[in-house]
C-alpha cells in the first residue's frame, strides 16, 4: 500500500488549523469570483526557490509557472503542445496580468547541467533538449579569460533570465501588451544561501539588490 506523504499531510493539518481560519473568507471570495492576479512569475522548479514564499504572497496573488531553469521558449505556433506558452497566453490574454517576472536563482541544477554538459542531447533526454533552447543556433557559451567557474555559473544563471525576457517579446500578445503600456516585464535573481533578492535594472541591465531598489523608489 502506497501512503500519501506524511510531510504533506502534516503540512495540510497545520494549514487547516492555523492559516486557513484566518484566510477562509479569502478562499471563499476567490472560489466565487475567480482569480485575478496582477503578477505572473516564471520561476524554476527548484524546491528551494518558491515564489510564493520569497514574495510572501497570499492565495490568488501570483500566477506562477515553474520549469527547469525558469526558461521561456520562443513563440512557436505549431502542432506541438507548449505548456509554458499556454500558461503565458492565459495569463496575458485572459487574466490580463500587469507584470511578468522571470525569477532566476543561484545553484540552479538545470544551468549546472548545461555548463557541465551533464545533459547531452539524445533521444528521450528531456532535460538536454529543454536546456538546448537556452542558446541560439551557432551561439557559443564559455568562460571568459580569468573568470572563475563560480562567476561563470552566476553569469549564465542571470543570462537565462535575459534570454527568457528576450523570448517573451517574441509572443505577439506579450509584445502588444508591453508596447501599449498594459504590461511590464521584469527580471529577478534569488541567492539561495543568503535568501537575497536582486532585481534587474532595465536601464543599466544590471541586477541590483532589492533593498537598494526599494530605497530608490
Amino acid at each position: 500500500m502506497i501512503s500519501f506523504p506524511k510531510l504533506l499531510l502534516d503540512g495540510y493539518r497545520t494549514f487547516a488549523t492555523q492559516r486557513l481560519p484566518t484566510e477562509q473568507s479569502r478562499y471563499r471570495e476567490l472560489s466565487e469570483r475567480g482569480q485575478s492576479p496582477t503578477v505572473m512569475v516564471i520561476g524554476c522548479c527548484d524546491s528551494r526557490v518558491s515564489p510564493e514564499v520569497i514574495f510572501d504572497a497570499g492565495p490568488g496573488e501570483l500566477f506562477v509557472v515553474r520549469n527547469v531553469a525558469n526558461l521561456v521558449p520562443v513563440y512557436q505556433p505549431d502542432a506541438g503542445t507548449h505548456g509554458v506558452s499556454a500558461a503565458l497566453e492565459y495569463a496575458v490574454s485572459v487574466l490580463r496580468v500587469e507584470h511578468i517576472v522571470v525569477l532566476g536563482h543561484a545553484q540552479c541544477g538545470g544551468i549546472r547541467a548545461f555548463i557541465d554538459k551533464a545533459a547531452p542531447l539524445s533521444p528521450g533526454d528531456f532535460i538536454g533538449k529543454w536546456m538546448a533552447m537556452f542558446v541560439k543556433p551557432g551561439e557559443i557559451v564559455e568562460q571568459r579569460g580569468h573568470e572563475t567557474m563560480q562567476d561563470f555559473t552566476v553569469r549564465i544563471e542571470k543570462a537565462a533570465v535575459f534570454r527568457s525576457l528576450e523570448n517573451l517579446m517574441t509572443f505577439p500578445f506579450v509584445r502588444s501588451a508591453v508596447e501599449h503600456g498594459e504590461m511590464q516585464l521584469h527580471g529577478a535573481y534569488f541567492g539561495v544561501t543568503e535568501g537575497s533578492l536582486f532585481v534587474l535594472d532595465q536601464a543599466t541591465k544590471e541586477f541590483r539588490s532589492a533593498g537598494e531598489e526599494q530605497a530608490s523608489s
